[in-house]
């Protein structure tokens, strides 16, 4: 049996997420963590995609210090490696890298010499630390924390096995490496924790420091200070790691893709050999590319994991959940254990997954947790089930506007523009991009029933109009109307994200802007072929933004013309002029809203952050001799407070300053 769950499947998906966060993030700082950091990643990602204002995601990364550690500044984000699961969708990622793919192909001599090399290390299942060094000195050691800040361990690290604190030249940078305990230590010290990894990971943080002597720090990465070609490549980095006595990964090279599977395939079979976990391999170009390493998610390096504990269940029900105008179809089996957590509901993607494998109420399943985190039915299982089967029905009309379904195959959706349920949902994504908090969801649904249907017709409304809604004066109308009016500036991502293209998130349309499709009128111009060449994109959600581009054009055109909302240029090639630079706002602002200003400095290549954290840039304030906790704050850290018309002729002296440090 099947059945429409519009909102409920969201919601209850939501509030799983947000426990599983709040829990994780607490056995994390700790010291108990339970999942690794990319595991922790993918909920982050799935809950920002399903809520992007829970409150959880604000928490991340910039709570109280937890466990004391004062908080410092990575040189470069640690930011989360892309993944690939199983040899397809490692050789789709070589290909975008031009990389050989075919099998068992000899190379001639010439083809060789062209043939671009990558190389593969251990994936080390430890915690991430990045060693700072000033003039061959250790001025401190950071862990991971989130991605940007993390707490300073220096004490700890210079009693782990692997810390060098005196290099044999004058290096100003970072070193980045992996915290692990060995299966040794492990099995004869410290059996009451649940593996190495947990081990490790508390143990680095103890404040006496106790037990770091157990510990092992294995590097694979370094980065110098305004030198990005400090080192010629990924090879000759690892060497000169290894002159100044650092222990490093295995490292290996190869040239095709099919050398690096039969590479995994043998290390898997033999990892339990190894003295420490690995839990797949990193393949990156040869080539260090600095620009590359800072982003978020570095596109010329991935993680190539093992393959993923598989369990057997029986497929009992499929509901159908609706966001926006698309019908997501999410398998519930009986319960069955996987990667420590019991599994009752799995994704199944859309119809074509379903009929291609021929799945049935009463089918026997596996089931799979992508990153060992997000359950998925992947197909049949080797032993059929032996009991009664049945189709599964798809829903066949809208559930909102009573329009038949359109199933593409790759999405089941409903294709009326004007379904109510899918212009509300918009009105409600545009009002969450742009942080209008006075235009609340039960106003909005008024708003809605009063037949404000498109995003530039709340561009409008009047103050008079608006006050004869339920429980809204005149002044509470005014302040609305006012905070609707307000001028923004928005990033195109932000832009394009309002508009709510199913599944597309902004940090999926920043992808394509640092690809190159800048402004609205490059991606309105892009086919489908020309955005899935995107790396991490793919078809399906090029396809996806192509004709929400095209549905959408005369509504963008409309809310642009208002005057009220413009997009924000993009900074010429290659200038990110604050891009080492982070900012802290409080207080009201006089020319703008926070979240534009955000908007400004992010498009500038600066970091938004909602704490005052050691290592903050700017703290901006328009009362800066207030008495606030982030005033006093500031102070002790010795931040600078600014004030709006100090932080306006920054940004402004930005946009023409090439320089990444004070300007002014």
């Amino acid at each position: 049996m099947c059945y429409n769950a519009p909102m409920s499947s969201k919601q209850d998906r939501v509030a799983e997420l947000e426990e599983l966060i709040k829990k994780y993030q607490a056995s994390y700082y700790n010291g108990e963590a339970e999942i690794s950091d990319g595991e922790f990643d993918l909920l982050w990602d799935e809950l920002k995609s399903l809520s992007p204002d829970s409150p959880a995601l604000k928490k991340i990364g910039t709570g109280p210090d937890v466990d004391g550690f004062p908080k410092a500044r990575h040189l470069i984000p640690m930011g989360s490696q892309d993944k690939a699961s199983n040899p397809q969708e490692f050789i789709d990622w070589a290909k975008k890298m031009g990389m050989e793919t075919q099998k068992n192909t000899p190379l001639t001599n010439e083809k060789t010499r062209l043939t671009k090399k990558f190389i593969v290390q251990y994936k080390l299942d430890g915690a991430s630390l990045e060693l700072q060094y000033e003039k061959g000195t250790l001025i401190r050691a950071v862990t991971r924390g989130d991605g940007i800040i993390g707490d300073e361990i220096t004490f700890n690290a210079r009693r782990m096995s692997g810390t060098v604190s005196k290099l044999d030249v004058s290096f100003t940078g970072g070193v980045r490496g992996e915290v692990i305990m060995t299966h040794a230590v492990w099995e004869s010290k410290y059996q009451s924790k649940a593996n190495c990894r947990n081990a490790a990971n508390g143990i680095m943080r103890r404040k006496d420091g106790q037990g770091c002597e157990d510990l092992n720090l294995i590097v694979y990465d370094a980065s110098a200070v305004d030198d990005d070609r400090f080192f010629k490549d990924e090879l000759q980095k690892l060497d000169w790691l290894k002159k100044r006595g650092f222990q490093t990964t295995e490292t290996k090279s190869f040239t095709t893709a099919w050398e690096i599977i039969d590479y995994r395939d043998e290390t898997a079979k033999n990892r339990e050999k190894l003295p420490f976990d690995i839990d797949g391999l990193v393949v990156k170009d040869v080539e260090t590319d600095m620009a590359d390493l800072r982003k978020a998610r570095p596109e010329k390096q991935i993680a190539f994991k093992f393959e993923l504990e598989t369990a057997f269940s029986v497929l009992r029900e499929v509901i159908w959940s609706e966001s926006g105008a698309t019908y997501t179809p999410i398998g519930v089996v009986d319960p069955v254990r996987l990667a420590g957590t019991t599994v009752k509901r799995a994704n199944l993607n859309n119809p074509d997954m379903i009929r291609a494998m021929g799945l049935k109420i009463g089918s026997a399943v596996s089931v799979v947790k992508r990153g060992e985190i997000i359950p998925k039915i992947e197909g049949l299982a080797p032993v059929p089930s032996s009991e009664k089967t049945q189709e599964i029905d798809f829903p066949k009309v809208c559930g909102t506007c009573d329009t038949e379904l359109v199933d593409g195959g790759t999405r089941l959706y409903c294709p009326n523009l004007q379904c109510p349920k899918r212009l509300l949902h918009r009105l409600e994504k545009w009002v969450s991009v742009l942080d209008i908090r006075e235009l609340g969801e039960k106003l909005l649904r008024q708003l809605f029933e009063k037949n404000i249907r498109h995003i530039h017709e709340l561009y409008k409304l009047t103050t008079e109009e608006l006050s004869a809604y339920d429980r809204m004066g005149e002044l509470s109308a005014a302040k609305v109307i006012r905070h609707i009016q307000t001028k923004r500036e928005l990033s195109l991502s932000a832009f394009v994200a309002g508009f709510d293209f199913e599944g597309v998130a902004e940090t999926t349309m920043e992808k394509l802007v640092l690809s190159g499709f800048d402004t609205l009128e490059k991606l309105r111009a892009a086919s489908v072929t020309d955005l899935s060449a995107v790396y991490g994109l793919g078809e399906i959600t090029a396809l996806v933004i192509v004709e929400g581009l095209k549905e959408c054009t005369r509504e963008m055109d409309a809310v642009l013309k208002t005057g009220v909302i413009s997009i924000l240029e993009p900074p010429p090639e290659g200038s990110q002029p604050l891009r080492s630079l982070s900012f802290c706002f409080t207080g009201e602002l006089k020319t703008m809203k926070r979240s534009e200003a955000e908007e400004k400095i992010k498009s500038l290549g600066a970091q938004a952050k909602s704490s005052v954290v050691k290592g903050l840039s700017y703290l901006v304030t328009n009362d800066i001799s207030s008495g606030s906790s982030k005033n006093k704050k500031a102070n002790e850290l010795g931040i600078k407070i600014i004030d709006e018309e100090e932080f306006l002729k920054l940004i402004s002296n930005a946009k023409d300053t090439p320089a990444q440090g004070e300007l002014f």
